[in-house]
């Protein structure tokens, strides 16, 4: 991957959709609703506030859930990935 997020930037590799609901039923290619869970492939050095770098809370490996609307969505090597803010990600799995 040749993706360097900057400042509070993170890459995403967003998990696979689920072919089957839990009752069994097959989804169409549209109907498929994208996973908010990722894993996070690079990650920005921070922001600066007041001369200071803020340091990230995420790093490379974690497995996070992020705000629905949230980043862009980027097409390299035909694989997908979205770059989003820090702020938009809610919560590391644990």
């Amino acid at each position: 991957m040749r993706l360097k997020p900057l400042g509070d930037r993170v890459v995403l590799k967003q998990m696979v959709a689920e072919e089957t609901t839990k009752s069994g039923i097959i989804l169409a290619g549209q109907a498929k609703e994208k996973p908010q869970q990722a894993e996070v492939l690079a990650v920005g050095p921070g922001v600066k506030e007041d001369g200071k770098l803020i340091p990230m809370e995420v790093k490379v490996g974690d497995q996070v859930i992020f705000s629905k609307y949230a980043g862009t969505e980027v097409k390299m090597d035909e694989e997908e990935y979205m770059i989003v803010k820090q702020s938009d990600i809610l919560a590391i799995v644990q």
